[in-house]
């Protein structure tokens, strides 16, 4: 799948955003290696630290269907700033590729980056 297509991916996926409490919509596709996209959207709560991010959705559902490999994902907000993961997504994406692609965007631009760009000192237990 293209870069393109990806982004289109993680816009549409925004759409499903439950987000009442902050009003921040998050979209997110993940690619895996294999050719397969998952999507996700993030879900809030009123207690703030059960929320789930957009990025960790995804990736939580395609584990759950049975894929390890993932090559890039993309996150895509409303924001004029470009917004990158948080630290706990950077850290569930760094945990199953330490060299994953990110493309962050907000419909209007794009920027690549890895995840070392943006997680310069992950947690490894191994």
């Amino acid at each position: 799948m293209n870069r393109k297509e990806l982004i289109n991916i993680a816009i549409e996926a925004k759409k499903n955003s439950y987000s009442p409490y902050s009003r921040f919509r998050v979209g997110s596709a993940l690619s895996c290696k294999n050719g397969k996209v998952f999507s996700g959207a993030n879900v809030e709560n009123s207690s703030y630290s059960l929320t789930v991010c957009a990025e960790r959705t995804a990736i939580l559902k395609a584990v759950s269907e049975g894929e390890k490999e993932f090559d890039t994902i993309v996150v895509a907000t409303d924001a004029e700033e470009l917004t990158p993961p948080c630290g706990a997504c950077l850290q569930v994406i760094y945990e199953f590729n330490s060299k994953m692609k990110i493309i962050l965007t907000n419909g209007k631009k794009s920027k690549n980056f890895v995840i070392t760009d943006l997680l310069s000192y992950p947690f490894k237990f191994k």
